[in-house]
């Protein structure tokens, strides 16, 4: 059970017992607080509202909790106490206009790697010129997934080393109805295909294998090691992709990789060397989060 901060052992409230909502929410609140969570309220009303399948502004018309839906929700608070992320927790993450599964297998989608899909759109402002899609290391899905959205013409491919995320990419292009204009495989980047794409969107690994034990604990301890670890400088996924690059750009086609803080500049210097041009788009912190590579104009 979990105790209000400080309390002693023998105070724990009887299991039997139920709660009102205000009450409940206030002592989950205070539990996360006490563990270092940040908006310990706002993150206890998401994982009641969880447990009682509803929508945040309807929790307080539960006016008394039941034990079994306490017993659950306290289990799910000890977890998030152990910073266990809360997208693991609900099973669903939010990206761009779409509510995607999420699992232990995949990153989950952040707000950061929307830039790459605002980016697309800036790069084509004619939604239908863009007939083929690739995903690179699609995880959930998110990427490929989105950018179908938008561009309606679109078919695409997502490519994943890990079946587990492949699978989960399957499961959100079903349940958002886009099953049928996307196809996910399970290899080491673009190593099987033959077709050239005229879009390709990529998050792959790019944090400096060292700096991985400092990461905030959700993503050091609970995020895939695989999809974080980008070796010794973080760009050893890019040398990769850029090598491979020529073989699946369409003539006309941008290639937008992620990047993090203070890889820009290597990452457009490495596609400069490659024979491609470069430019690039900041997230909502104003960090270059996006890099648009394309053939030179001639």
């Amino acid at each position: 059970m979990i105790r209000p901060p400080n309390s002693p052992p023998n105070l724990e409230r009887p299991i039997l017992n139920s709660e009102t909502t205000t009450t409940l929410l206030t002592r989950l609140s205070d539990h996360l607080r006490a563990a270092g969570i940040e908006q310990p309220r706002r993150e206890a009303r998401l994982l009641l509202a969880h447990v009682l399948s509803c929508r945040l502004e309807d929790l307080l018309r539960h006016d008394v909790i039941a034990p079994e839906t306490i017993a659950t929700v306290e289990a799910l608070t000890q977890r998030r106490a152990a910073h266990e992320p809360l997208a693991f927790l609900t099973g669903h993450a939010n990206f761009w206009s779409l509510t995607l599964a999420v699992s232990p297998a995949t990153l989950i989608p952040r707000a950061d790697s929307e830039t790459l899909i605002e980016a697309a759109l800036a790069q084509f402002p004619h939604r239908h010129d863009v007939a083929r899609i690739l995903d690179l290391g699609t995880g959930t899905g998110a990427l490929l997934l989105a950018a179908l959205t938008e561009f309606p013409a679109a078919q695409g491919i997502g490519i994943d080393r890990i079946e587990q995320a492949a699978q989960l990419a399957r499961a959100n292009a079903s349940t958002l109805g886009l099953a049928h204009r996307s196809h996910f495989i399970v290899a080491d980047w673009a190593a099987p295909l033959a077709a050239q794409f005229d879009l390709i969107l990529a998050n792959p690994p790019y944090i400096p294998h060292a700096d991985i034990p400092s990461l905030m604990p959700e993503v050091a301890r609970y995020e895939p090691a695989s999809a974080l670890d980008g070796g010794a400088d973080g760009l050893c996924a890019y040398r990769a992709i850029l090598a491979d690059l020529p073989q699946r750009l369409a003539p006309h086609g941008a290639a937008i990789l992620e990047c993090g803080l203070g890889q820009a500049a290597p990452l457009r210097d490495m596609a400069h060397a490659a024979g491609f041009a470069t430019a690039q788009q900041h997230d909502l912190a104003t960090i270059p989060r996006a890099i648009i590579i394309t053939r030179p104009t001639r």
